[in-house]
C-alpha cells in the first residue's frame, strides 16, 4: 500500500494499514487539515467549500467522509457529485466559496485516491499553504463544531452546464464554425466523468457525430487510463472503423487532453498546447508558458507569432504563478494541460477541446495535416540511478557552467539549449536520481543527446 502526503494534497491506494495506504482514518484526518486551514484563514468565519469527485470505484466513500468531515468542521459543503477537476476549479469563485476539494488520482490506476486542495480563487494552494496544511495533520490540530454549529451539505449537479455556458461565451470558441464543419469524433473517456462532460461539451458546440468508448462512469477503467499512445489502441482502432475525422482522449478527473488523427495516428500529447496556442495567438497576441520539460514547439509557434515564450519550473502551481508574472494568453503543460486565463487558471479540456475544433473549423484541414503544419521534434525521457551520499546539486551546477556558453535556465534543475535541441536535468524528490528529458528532430537525436549528457554526468560522479 501506498500514501503520499505533499503540499497539493494526499494520495494513495485504498485499502491497508492507517498512514500505509488512504485508509478512512488518513482520509479524515487530512480533510480536517484542510477544513481547519481554511476556517483559519478566514478568523473563524462560517466557510464553505466546493467537493467533486471523478468516477472512480472509492469515489462515493472517499467523498461521504470528507464531506461529513467538514460538516463536523462547522463548514457548510456544496457537492457537485461526479464531476471534473476544471469543473471544480470553476465552481469554487462562482459560488463564492472559501475553497474546494476534488476527488481524483488523476491519471492513476483505479486502485488510487486522492485529495486535491484549491483555494478560494479555485487554484491549487501554494507550496506555503500546502505545508500549512501538512503541519496541521501532523500535529492533528482541530477543533471540531458542536452540534448547534455544525455544517450543511447541499448536492448541486447544475454545474456540467455552467461549465459548458462559461465556455461557449469566450469569444475565441466559434460554436458556428464547429457546427457547419459537422466532425465525427470518437471519444474515449475510460469510464470516468469524461463520459458525461466530453460528449455533453461536444453537443453543445454543435458537434452530432459522436461515438463514445468508454463513456460509461462506471471507475471500472478499461486500460491504463494515462492518455499515452500505448493506451490508446482501442481508440485508433475504433477511428479508422467508423472513419471519423478524430478522436479525443481526456484522463480520469478531465484536466489532460489528447487527440488521434483521422488515420489512427497519435496528435501528440505535446502538441495539445501547441496547437490551441497557435489559435489563441493567431486571435489575442500575448506570451506563452509552459514548463521546462515541455516541447520546443510552443516556443517556435509563439516566437513565429512575434510573440514571447516563458518557461516556468515543472508543476501545474509554477505554470500558473509564471503565466500571472507574464501576463500570458495561454499556457499549461506538454501531458496535455491547457490554462486558457480568460476562463480560469487550472488546466482544463474542455475549454482545450472548443479552442482546438474552432482552429480545424476555421483552418478546414484534417487533423493530420494540422499535426504536420507544425515543428516536429520528439522528446527521450530517461534517469540515472544514483547513491544517497552523492551531491546532485553539486553535479548540476557543474553541468551549467560546462555548457554556460549556450542558453543555459537554472529555474528548475538544468536547462541547456542546444540551437533547436535541448535537455532538462531534475534531480527528484522522492528518490536518488536524476531525471534526464531531451528533445530533437527524431527519437534516434532525443537519445543521442540524452546518452551524451548522462555519459558527462557520470564522469562528474
Amino acid at each position: 500500500m501506498t500514501l503520499i502526503k505533499s503540499i497539493s494534497g494526499i494520495r494513495g491506494t485504498i485499502g491497508g494499514a492507517v498512514n500505509e495506504g488512504l485508509t478512512p482514518l488518513d482520509t479524515v484526518k487530512f480533510a480536517a487539515a484542510y477544513g481547519t486551514w481554511i476556517i483559519n484563514r478566514n478568523d473563524g468565519a462560517k466557510v464553505t467549500v466546493v467537493l467533486g469527485r471523478d468516477a472512480r470505484i472509492s469515489g462515493p466513500m472517499v467523498s461521504d467522509l470528507v464531506s461529513a468531515t467538514l460538516v463536523g468542521l462547522g463548514i457548510d459543503t456544496i457537492n457537485l457529485g461526479p464531476s471534473t477537476t476544471p469543473t471544480v476549479e470553476v465552481a469554487v469563485p462562482m459560488e463564492n466559496a472559501h475553497g474546494g476539494i476534488i476527488l481524483t488520482a488523476s491519471h492513476n490506476p483505479k486502485q488510487w485516491n486522492a485529495l486535491k486542495l484549491l483555494n478560494e480563487k479555485g487554484e491549487f494552494l501554494s507550496g506555503d499553504d500546502g505545508k500549512e496544511v501538512l503541519a496541521l495533520a501532523e500535529a492533528e490540530a482541530f477543533d471540531f463544531a458542536e452540534v448547534d454549529d455544525l455544517g450543511t451539505i447541499t448536492h448541486d449537479d447544475s454545474y456540467l452546464q455552467k461549465h459548458i455556458d462559461a465556455i461557449l461565451a469566450l469569444p475565441l470558441v466559434n460554436r458556428d464554425a464547429i457546427a457547419a464543419a459537422n466532425f465525427s469524433v470518437v471519444v474515449d473517456a475510460v469510464n470516468s466523468t469524461g463520459g458525461i462532460f466530453v460528449p455533453a461539451m461536444l453537443r453543445a458546440l454543435g458537434v452530432n457525430q459522436i461515438t463514445e468508448l468508454y463513456c460509461d462512469p462506471t471507475g471500472d477503467f478499461p486500460h491504463n487510463p494515462e492518455p499515452l499512445p500505448e493506451h490508446l489502441t482501442d481508440l485508433s482502432d475504433k477511428i479508422k472503423e467508423t472513419g471519423a475525422a478524430l478522436g479525443i482522449t481526456v484522463d480520469p478527473d478531465v484536466d489532460r487532453l489528447a487527440f488521434v488523427c483521422e488515420d489512427g495516428s497519435m496528435f501528440g500529447e505535446e502538441y495539445t498546447l501547441v496547437a490551441v496556442a497557435d489559435y489563441v495567438l493567431s486571435k489575442t497576441p500575448g506570451s506563452t508558458v509552459s514548463n521546462l520539460s515541455s516541447t520546443r514547439a510552443l516556443r517556435d509557434v509563439t516566437e513565429s507569432a512575434n510573440q514571447v515564450y516563458h518557461a516556468s519550473a515543472v508543476g501545474e502551481v509554477n505554470v500558473v504563478t509564471k503565466m500571472k508574472a507574464e501576463n500570458a494568453v495561454i499556457g499549461g503543460e506538454g501531458n496535455g494541460g491547457i490554462i486558457y486565463p480568460e476562463l480560469h487558471y487550472g488546466r482544463d479540456s474542455l475549454v482545450g477541446i472548443a479552442l482546438f475544433l474552432s482552429l480545424m473549423a476555421e483552418k478546414n484541414i484534417s487533423i493530420s495535416a494540422l499535426r504536420d503544419s507544425y515543428p516536429k521534434y520528439t522528446i527521450s525521457k530517461n534517469k540515472i540511478q544514483l547513491t544517497p551520499e552523492i551531491d546532485v546539486d553539486k553535479i548540476l551546477n557543474k553541468m551549467a557552467s560546462k555548457y554556460s556558453h549556450e542558453e543555459v535556465d537554472t529555474t528548475d534543475g538544468v536547462k541547456i539549449y542546444i540551437e533547436k535541441e535541448w535537455v532538462h536535468l531534475r534531480k527528484s524528490n522522492t528518490e536518488p536520481i536524476i531525471r534526464i528529458y531531451s528533445e530533437s528532430k527524431n527519437l534516434d537525436s532525443a537519445n543521442d543527446l540524452a546518452f551524451k549528457i548522462m555519459d558527462e554526468i557520470k564522469s562528474l560522479i
